[in-house]
């Protein structure tokens, strides 16, 4: 089972080394997405301070 951990290791050390980072600007559709699923009353508490 250590290898596998291992395994794992060495291959995100690969990905991340590789990999760009883009910033992006704007709201999260995650979020958006989120908000229109909920309930109003979900809603105000969701948006509430």
């Amino acid at each position: 089972m250590s290898g596998e951990a291992t395994t794992a290791d060495a291959t995100l050390d690969c990905i991340i080394h590789n990999a760009h980072r883009i910033e992006l600007k704007g709201e999260s559709m995650c979020k958006k997405e989120k908000l229109t699923t909920l309930t109003d009353s979900e809603k105000a508490e969701t948006i509430a301070p």
